[in-house]
């Protein structure tokens, strides 16, 4: 049996907004998924469009899941990212973004980013992304010019959640912008999980929903879902 492989699209960018707040990918959005793929037998490696070190949010020590990513030798490659421009995404079985606000800053809009994306999504591959992750799927077209997004069930960090959160840092609206390219955003209460799966398009809300958005990938590539 061959080992599955998902390519974890990760952000350089350790500051967003006019305040100049520190951020990074949220630490339990990638330790939560890594957890579930590792438990499953799939093999994680991360990429991202500069490559090397990626800054880190959010860490709780008090979370065990996220004390043992912290202690395992998956966040010393964490540190060494793929520069993305190297990897060829059809060498893995699955994409997945995950959130905080740096994707905000040097995901969203990278042709780089779109086009990995795109080329995934095209060679029938699961596409994911939870909290913020979902705004790497901005301004990704169809060959018909219409959004990769247009009549898809998704959702993603909501208005409501950004307001209580980080609202004067964001540069817009996550769940504003999804819903402008067409898609079917919904959303559970506040920080609650909530995973929509449509076909291979897989998002999760917030930072609860990382774990339970990696089981419905591992559905997906073992062909569960």
């Amino acid at each position: 049996m061959s080992v599955k492989h998902v390519l974890f699209v990760m952000t350089n960018a350790g500051e967003i907004g006019p305040h100049h707040r520190p951020t990074g990918y949220f630490f339990p959005e990638v330790a939560h998924p890594f957890e579930v793929f590792d438990q499953a037998g799939i093999a994680v490696e991360y990429a991202s469009p500069a490559g090397g070190e990626v800054p880190e949010d959010g860490y709780d020590a008090s979370d065990a899941a996220q004390l043992a990513f912290r202690q395992a030798k998956a966040i010393r490659r964490l540190s060494r990212s793929r520069k993305l421009s190297e990897v060829d995404v059809l060498d893995y079985d699955a994409v997945f973004v995950p959130g905080g606000l740096g994707p905000m800053v040097d995901i969203t809009g990278n042709r780089e980013v779109q086009a990995v994306i795109r080329r995934a999504w095209d060679a029938g591959m699961p596409v994911a992304a939870v909290c913020h992750g979902p705004s790497a799927l901005l301004g990704i077209q169809r060959d018909d010019g219409t959004p990769l997004l247009a009549g898809k069930r998704v959702t993603g960090f909501s208005t409501s959640e950004e307001d209580g959160y980080a609202r004067a840092d964001v540069p817009f609206d996550l769940e504003t912008a999804l819903r402008g390219e067409g898609a079917l955003y919904t959303s559970a209460s506040d920080w609650q999980p909530h995973v929509v799966v449509d076909g291979r398009l897989i998002t999760g809300q917030n930072p609860a929903s990382a774990g339970p958005l990696a089981q419905a990938v591992v559905a997906a590539l073992e062909g569960r879902a």
